[in-house]
């Protein structure tokens, strides 16, 4: 259950949680340059991130405190993009220069010119920045991580988060905003047995495959790192953490960006990424998805496994719709599943050999336990 919050608690929580990312490294006054976790093959990569500039008064203030807390509200919102900044990408001999956009978001795609140590999952790139007409001064470096599957990789996984890994409440905009905003990392509640089941999909039905685990958000960049401690704190196997939209809250923009098609394109991009792995994607019923993934198997055939939908809406008229659509898919060999649990996932998979048969068993203990906790 959810906890009562006077209305004043409930906007301190609030103010704590947004600004949380001022508590880390980018809290900093000055120039940053936050890089997200990238993604690429041996032959090309993918890096996604953002240069801007934050005051940096106030930060003497005691930790912690409502002011301390104001202050570092209003520093994060007085961020500003540094458009037009020069970002170089440096990995394994090679380098692509690439601007950021007027809101200071840079998104880099950069052929390889020598394939990457295929045993390694996880690789470190170099970023080496220049702001527009500070030829001067010396270039900002950071690094970046970069998720690229190793050779054992058989199978590519693309889960929506919001209401199918967590707990949001899409189907119910307050509770989404509740859930977005209000909490942090530590009250984000996974649904039982999740993380057990793609710690399964991410070993594979030998426990060596160490597949691509891919995330989609409907959410903000700015919620990034509550959603990477909540991956950590519950065990969810890590991979790049991707967003549909950007939701503002800047001098710049203080509105919303619209996602129109992005899923769709994001996972064809995949699609064409890894084109010689079959894809397995999860979702929920109470957004789009399902249509989404029909859609992908249509314009598809042959690249889709399997498809799980979690049933949150428990409406007839939604199932049957669900239903149709699931015979729709087959015809491409593609088996949509709508559940109710985890542990339902977990048995179609192991069924399909995607999953090793004593995960079921595991998936089905996890979600018994994690099912007897409040949400």
């Amino acid at each position: 259950m959810v906890s009562r919050r006077t209305p004043g608690k409930a906007l301190r929580k609030l103010l704590h949680v947004a600004v949380k990312p001022m508590k880390a490294d980018q809290g900093r006054g000055g120039v940053v340059v936050q890089a997200y976790r990238g993604y690429g093959s041996s032959k090309e990569v993918y890096v996604l991130g953002r240069v801007f500039r934050q005051p940096g008064f106030g930060q003497s203030l005691k930790e912690g405190s409502l002011i301390r807390d104001l202050v570092d509200l209003l520093r994060r919102t007085l961020r500003w993009g540094m458009g037009n900044a020069r970002v170089t990408l440096i990995l394994n001999g090679s380098e692509v220069t690439v601007p950021s956009d007027k809101d200071g978001y840079f998104d880099i795609h950069m052929a390889l010119d020598s394939p990457l140590d295929g045993e390694k999952s996880w690789h470190q790139a170099r970023l080496e920045v220049q702001l527009k007409d500070s030829e001067a001064q010396e270039a900002i470096e950071t690094r970046a991580e970069i998720y690229v599957p190793p050779a054992s990789a058989d199978l590519v996984v693309i889960s929506d988060i919001d209401d199918t890994v967590m707990y949001t409440g899409v189907a119910n905009k307050f509770k989404m905003f509740y859930r977005l905003f209000f909490e942090t990392a530590e009250r984000r509640t996974a649904f039982p047995g999740v993380a057990t089941f793609y710690q399964a999909l991410f070993e594979g039905p030998d426990g060596n495959r160490n597949r691509p685990m891919l995330y989609v958000s409907r959410g903000p960049w700015g919620i990034y790192e509550v959603l990477e401690a909540f991956f950590q704190r519950n065990h969810i196997p890590v991979g790049p953490i991707l967003f549909l939209r950007d939701w503002g809250m800047t001098l710049q923009n203080p509105l919303p960006r619209q996602a129109v098609d992005h899923k769709l394109k994001l996972i064809e991009q995949m699609l064409t990424l890894y084109d010689t792995l079959p894809f397995v994607l999860i979702g929920d019923s109470g957004q789009h998805d399902p249509e989404v993934y029909a859609n992908i198997v249509e314009q598809h055939p042959g690249r889709i496994r399997a498809i799980y939908i979690r049933n949150i809406n428990h409406d007839e008229k939604r199932d049957a719709a669900i239903a149709r659509l699931a015979d729709q898919v087959a015809k491409n060999d593609c088996e949509l599943m709508l559940a109710k649990s985890s542990q339902q996932m977990a048995s179609h998979a192991s069924e399909l050999g995607l999953i090793a048969p004593e995960s079921v068993e595991r998936v089905r203990a996890r979600s018994h336990k994690e099912s007897q906790q409040p949400i």
